[in-house]
């Protein structure tokens, strides 16, 4: 938990980060937020009472607009856009790769379908840093890599 909230974006403009790459950026830390918190504290403490009811209203934020083509941008990126696939953060490959069995279970991040296990307090740290990347946040902005590609992905849905 320390790891994830000494991070900042107070270098960073996210404002001015493509819209949908802006949800599902926040909606990442906010899984990786809810799967410490249910780890740490009491499932019925007010901390998690108050991140279930936001993973409950995100469901709905998610349909908004166009929000609803990201995993298939990630998917289409894999087949299209390898190298571009492969600098995505670890939590996006896993949870929208439709080869992986990873997932949002009852909104904590699972890697398999049947896990049982708590996920390794390295899992956390590797990805944390991962959202926080300076190339990854970069690639976020209207025009920054991920930025443009999502628009190229868009296009070809028209």
């Amino acid at each position: 938990m320390e790891k994830l909230y000494n991070k900042s974006l107070m270098l960073e403009t996210p404002s001015d980060f493509h819209p949908i790459l802006k949800f599902y950026f926040l909606d990442a830390i906010a899984h990786i937020d809810y799967t410490i918190c249910i780890l740490s504290f009491n499932i019925l403490s007010p901390r998690n009472m108050m991140n279930m009811e936001y993973m409950r209203w995100r469901i709905d934020q998610e349909k908004l607009d166009d929000r609803n083509i990201f995993p298939g941008f990630i998917n289409w990126l894999k087949a299209e856009h390898p190298e571009n696939f492969e600098r995505l953060p670890t939590i996006w490959k896993e949870i929208y790769d439709t080869d992986s069995e990873a997932g949002y279970r009852s909104f904590r991040i699972a890697l398999k379908q049947v896990e049982r296990q708590p996920l390794p307090p390295q899992f956390f740290l590797k990805v944390v840093d991962e959202m926080y990347d300076k190339n990854f946040l970069k690639s976020l902005y209207k025009d920054g890599s991920l930025g443009k590609l999502i628009e190229s992905y868009r296009a070809t849905l028209s």
